[in-house]
């Protein structure tokens, strides 16, 4: 069927991705527009970019110039793209504005908890239990250093009784007067006497600077303003101890000089050059401290390096074991590569996705050490460009939030500062990744909440790039016009019911089991009607599409399974005399079992037969085809090549038809993915809109799929689209939630119970009124309240330990402003973040 892709397309301007265009040079790194390429790596003898455990050399996509037939038994998914020059791309963000890609591999990332975006991630400070207010602290502070101003003069002045005890119990008695507060009688006494004062001005110093708390005074008022507040203050507080010091205001040279004679003996003072020395030391010795204050060092070196050049980047390369000397490629022994990679890096000719992309491929060639010289040899030749994705695209035309591919993290927005979030996670910023979704996520909230916008836009960004990186497929469905991305950032592009779609859907998920095909039919058709039995439903569509299947080789279409639903007789006739021309007795049975079952009680072929109608109408004529001429995209491929899928729904003038389509895209999708062996790419489905999609069997459907490494986004206005009997096996099942500014109570109700209680502490104060028995002290309070108006009371605190709700359903309602939502998060290991309130940005 190679018809060059001109078969089965509706119109002259079917939607098609467009291929890579020939790009200008890149102006500044790392800006890289689509590879002037448009080969496939093996055409150019190169690796192939995805090696995995599966054998796919006989169906790995052709060249980016042919299409990729996703319902075609080689499952090459890309469209068909018309000769002639691309457009000129626009320009694509960089990782960091402004910042080289080196700087940005070089950036650390530490482990931390879910959801807290790791790029250069700074920890906040500890905590403050309680912020002592401005005027408390420099009042404390006053106090402290005139009570410490008063007890030193006393001691001067001898007011302190037995000031000198401590002193005579370690020294000869011969040193000192008789007597408790007899002073020193020789030179000896005096000198002990020099040092114990200094001594005690040390502690006194110290303790009135403990008590008054100077240290957070000097750190709000002084070290909060930085440089050069900082050093300047700090070298006027030295300038000022020097003088009382050398004043000998303060008792620091005497001290010094006695400690130094006793130790030394007095003849050292005979040389003035050791005089000199000593109070040069001593001079040092006051300034350090303040030089230590003050970052007197830091500020040097800060000032010399703002006058110098910059230092050369190539002239002082980075050592080998940081990121973007690519270490792993030069611990396998490929040096050349490793220095090409690096060049590439440094020059700017590569970009975010190309590091991920090629550090993925090396990965996935370790496990086959025979794809590692190809691998190594493409690189040479080609350099950031090698193991390209086979659509030959380097980046998204155009991104709208902050990406880290390095760790598949978007960020979607920053923790406020509000008490219902942790300490540690205020201020931080909050990012979605592959191990979060792949526990599924559901957001909630009312139309214009931010949704689609906000995050369900940048996670089909994220997961773009992460499959242009090849480690992910994605599956975006949404109402024709949703901001869910341009069709340049797609593959695929799906619009039911527009002409010139080049795809369609495959109602029977690309399988040729019939009952496989029924079961998932079913789920989709009538899985949201309560009163009906879908397995039921499953089994009359097995004894439906197992003999048509059988009698021509494929399954019916809509309007043949509308007629063989509502039991047509001519249909029944032909499909019958098919049949018993082919001799398939079985299946003949099958039929005569549903000729029997029909019209009976509690048919659900009519219900069946209604559902269907919804997609036989005008406006989908040509779509759902299943002969030799249907294009339908096959679910299936998801879970083979890196796609990036965009469904189109007409949600405006079909919305009943958009729903079933979404529930059957569901069904599909928890199905398919749940069989499929290869789990090494993460494959996610994003439902812009998930109102009435969401049914029993696709509830236990997203709970597996984080064991087969794969999640699933749903986006609801309300809790209340879902069955009222799913509400609690939904929020069960997914780990991820997202709670929107505006929504009602009755779903803050449903999350708060979700997200369960917490233990807080509560202080509860009691007010009693003081009744006094004395003359004179009631009339004092007499007076007090004729002064105040209140009477005298007294407070009774109690605090205690209770358990309360994260979140009440009244705070999710009412406190939650506008652009912000409370968002919990898990990851697949099994930990898990508190409801947070965040600030979306995305």
């Amino acid at each position: 069927m190679d018809d060059d892709g001109t078969r089965g397309v509706r119109g002259p301007s079917a939607d098609r991705a467009p291929g890579p265009g020939v790009p200008p040079p890149p102006a500044h790194p790392p800006r890289v527009p689509h590879p002037a390429t448009g080969t496939h790596p093996a055409d150019r003898n190169e690796p192939d970019p995805y090696p995995g455990d599966r054998n796919q050399a006989d169906r790995h996509p052709g060249p980016p110039a042919e299409q990729w037939r996703a319902g075609s038994a080689s499952a090459r998914p890309v469209e068909h793209r018309p000769a002639g020059p691309a457009p000129a791309a626009p320009p694509v963000e960089q990782p960091a504005p402004g910042a080289p890609v080196d700087a940005w591999l070089r950036t650390p990332r530490p482990p931390q908890e879910p959801g807290v975006w790791r790029y250069g991630y700074t920890p906040p400070p500890p905590e403050e239990s309680e912020r002592v207010s401005d005027r408390s602290l420099l009042v404390g502070a006053l106090i402290a250093l005139l009570s410490a101003l008063l007890l030193w003069s006393l001691w001067r002045n001898g007011y302190l009784p037995y000031r000198l005890v401590p002193l005579k119990l370690f020294t000869p008695g011969e040193w000192w007067n008789p007597g408790t507060s007899g002073g020193p009688r020789t030179i000896e006494g005096s000198d002990a006497l020099t040092v114990y004062e200094a001594i005690l001005f040390g502690l006194l110093a110290y303790g009135c600077g403990r008590i008054g708390n100077f240290s957070e005074l000097f750190r709000r008022h002084v070290a909060e303003r930085g440089q050069p507040f900082l050093a300047l203050a700090a070298a006027a507080a030295a300038g000022l101890t020097q003088l009382l010091v050398w004043k000998e205001t303060l008792p620091v040279v005497r001290p010094v000089l006695v400690l130094v004679a006793s130790v030394a003996g007095g003849e050292i003072y005979q040389s003035q050059t050791v005089v000199n020395v000593i109070y040069g030391l001593i001079a040092a010795a006051v300034l350090w401290p303040f030089a230590r204050l003050g970052r007197w060092r830091e500020l040097i070196a800060a000032r010399r390096g703002s006058g110098a050049p910059a230092p050369n980047a190539d002239a002082a390369p980075a050592t080998t074991t940081s990121a973007d000397q690519w270490p792993e490629l030069r611990a396998a022994g490929w040096t050349d590569a490793a220095d090409t990679l690096t060049a590439e890096v440094r020059t700017g000719r590569m970009n975010d996705v190309d590091v991920a992309r090629l550090r993925h491929a090396w990965r996935l060639a370790t496990r086959r050490p025979d794809r590692l010289g190809p691998l190594a040899e493409s690189v040479l030749r080609t350099g950031g460009a090698a193991a390209l994705h086979p659509s030959g695209h380097r980046d998204l035309p155009r991104r709208t939030a902050r990406h880290d591919v390095l760790t598949g993290q978007v960020r979607i927005g920053r923790c406020a500062d509000d008490p219902h979030n942790p300490y540690v996670r205020r201020g931080t910023g909050l990012a979605l990744d592959p191990a979060l979704l792949g526990t599924s996520l559901l957001a909630v909230g009312p139309p214009g909440a931010g949704k689609s916008a906000r995050l369900v836009r940048p996670v089909v960004e994220a997961l773009a790039l992460r499959a242009l990186a090849g480690q992910a497929a994605v599956l975006a469905v949404g109402g024709a016009g949703e901001p869910l991305g341009p069709d340049e950032a797609f593959d695929v592009v799906v619009r039911v019911g527009h002409p010139g779609s080049a795809h369609d859907i495959d109602l029977y998920g690309g399988t040729t089991d019939a009952d496989e095909a029924a079961a998932v039919l079913a789920e989709g058709l009538v899985g949201d009607v309560g009163s009906l039995d879908s397995r039921r439903a499953a089994t009359v569509l097995a004894q439906l599409l197992g003999p048509y299947r059988a009698a021509h080789g494929h399954f019916p279409s809509v309007p043949e399974l509308r007629e063989l639903l509502d039991g047509t007789p001519a249909a029944f006739a032909g499909l019958r005399a098919s049949l018993e021309a082919a001799g398939h007795h079985a299946m003949l049975r099958e039929l005569d079992a549903r000729s029997r079952q029909a019209g009976g009680p509690g048919d659900p072929a009519p219900a069946l037969a209604d559902r269907v109608a919804l997609l036989d109408r005008p406006t989908f004529a040509g779509f759902f085809a299943t002969g030799p001429d249907a294009r339908p995209f096959e679910l299936r491929a998801l879970g083979q090549y890196p796609l990036r899928v965009r469904v189109d729904l007409p949600e405006r003038g079909h919305a009943e038809a958009s729903r079933l389509l979404t529930r059957l895209l569901l069904a599909q999708f928890t199905a398919i993915t749940a069989a499929r062996t290869d789990t090494a790419l993460f494959v996610c489905l994003v439902l812009d809109d998930a109102t009435h999609a969401v049914t029993a069997e696709t509830v236990r459907g997203i709970r597996r799929l984080r064991s087969v490494n794969a999640g699933a986004v749903l986006a609801l206005r309300t809790v209340d689209d879902v069955p009222e009997a799913l509400h609690t096996p939904l929020l069960g099942a997914v780990g991820c939630t997202a709670a929107f500014s505006g929504i009602t109570t009755w779903d803050g109700k449903r999350f708060a119970e979700a997200w369960g209680k917490e233990w807080v502490e509560t202080r509860e104060v009691a007010q009693h009124t003081v009744f006094a028995d004395q003359p004179f002290t009631r009339a004092l309070h007499a007076l007090r309240k004729l002064v105040t108006g209140k009477a005298v009371t007294t407070d009774a605190v109690t605090v205690r330990q209770v358990e309360r709700e994260r979140w009440s359903a009244s705070e999710l309602a009412y406190a939650v402003p506008s652009g912000h939502a409370v968002i919990r998060l898990a990851n697949v290991d099994g930990e898990h973040a508190p409801p947070l309130l965040v600030h979306l940005d995305g």
